[in-house]
């Protein structure tokens, strides 16, 4: 008895000469999560972070939570799966990179005195925002209001009387003088690999940076603010963290190179008019206004186009009963 003779295999599906490269922003979140999760730890063990130590892990689990229950709420209306589903272990860890570095950015940046409730409500606002506040955004849905520092601002705004951002002096409160120096340039050159290799944001913190200093010296020359004052928030810590892993979120800033850089501008400049009615915490809000603003100019400009659409489509000549069935019309009929 013969065997059947088998199918001859298929040829195999060459190799690709080239492996695809990782996404960029997927590297951004890594990094960036990675550098804020170890900045904390420095921070609790050696810098002099005051929060009690059990809070950044309350903050970080609860983030997740919020990430995927609003995540399951929205696929749900939206008829479609989960983002964090069918990709097994590695899905899970892409999706929750965004909550991670919400929930251990608002515990670190965010003073609540002994309460937990102000860091868990910005944390809620932060991660739930991005579901509620959307807009279109080149062809698709899109987020708008940077978590991070939309929480902030609305734990600052509801309970401002006794709770603040974090005081500066905690960042290098137990380091000593040679440490004092080197943190600063750490973080510059941590922030300055990740957004000019990852997250492309050089062009915005050009024109955050130029900004800044255009409104200080207008704020001197023409309302006599001490330069030294209006430049003062350059040295510290917080404004350089601000600087490099703030202002530059990648998810709700722009892409093009003109667009950042008008971005960072624009949040310098409302920092200035802010400063000028002696508004506080004043670089949370600045961000917040002009990523507000950038969200309803899209809206604006969508439903703008939109009502052309409209209007086009109404403009456009009817077909007449006579021409019904004709397709060339009466000069057919008249030839």
């Amino acid at each position: 008895m013969t065997e059947a003779p088998t199918p001859a295999a298929a040829p195999a599906p060459a190799a690709s000469a080239t492996p695809a490269k990782p996404d960029p922003r997927y590297l951004a979140l890594r990094n960036f999560a990675m550098s804020i999760t170890v900045f904390n730890i420095f921070g609790y063990t050696l810098l002099g972070f005051e929060q009690p130590w059990l809070w950044p892990i309350v903050s970080v689990l609860f983030a997740y939570t919020v990430e995927m229950v609003f995540e399951l709420i929205s696929a749900w209306a939206q008829r479609r799966n989960a983002r964090f589903l069918g990709n097994g272990v590695r899905g899970v860890y892409e999706f929750l990179l965004p909550a991670h570095i919400t929930g251990t950015a608002m515990n670190m940046l965010f003073y609540g005195n002994n309460q937990l409730l102000p860091v868990l409500f910005g944390v809620f606002v932060g991660v739930a925002g991005k579901h509620a506040f959307q807009a279109p955004i080149a062809g698709r849905m899109r987020h708008f209001m940077n978590p991070s520092n939309f929480g902030i601002t609305a734990s600052l705004l509801a309970f401002g009387s006794w709770a603040s951002i974090a005081p500066p002096y905690e960042f290098t409160e137990n380091a000593n003088t040679f440490f004092r120096v080197a943190i600063p340039l750490i973080i510059v050159t941590a922030g300055t690999v990740i957004n000019s290799m990852l997250t492309k944001k050089v062009a915005l913190i050009v024109g955050w940076l130029g900004g800044f200093v255009i409104q200080a010296l207008l704020r001197h020359w023409i309302w006599d603010v001490a330069i030294f004052s209006a430049l003062g928030p350059m040295s510290g810590v917080a404004f350089v963290l601000f600087t490099n892993y703030m202002i530059t979120d990648p998810g709700t800033t722009p892409f093009k190179g003109r667009n950042q850089f008008m971005f960072g501008a624009s949040v310098a400049m409302t920092y200035g008019v802010l400063m000028l009615f002696n508004v506080v915490y004043t670089l949370f809000f600045a961000t917040s206004l002009v990523c507000l603003l950038r969200g309803l100019g899209w809206w604006a400009a969508h439903l703008i186009k939109r009502q052309r659409e409209r209007s086009a489509a109404g403009a456009e000549p009817t077909a007449r009963p006579t021409d019904v069935g004709n397709p060339q019309g009466p000069r057919a009929m008249v030839a």
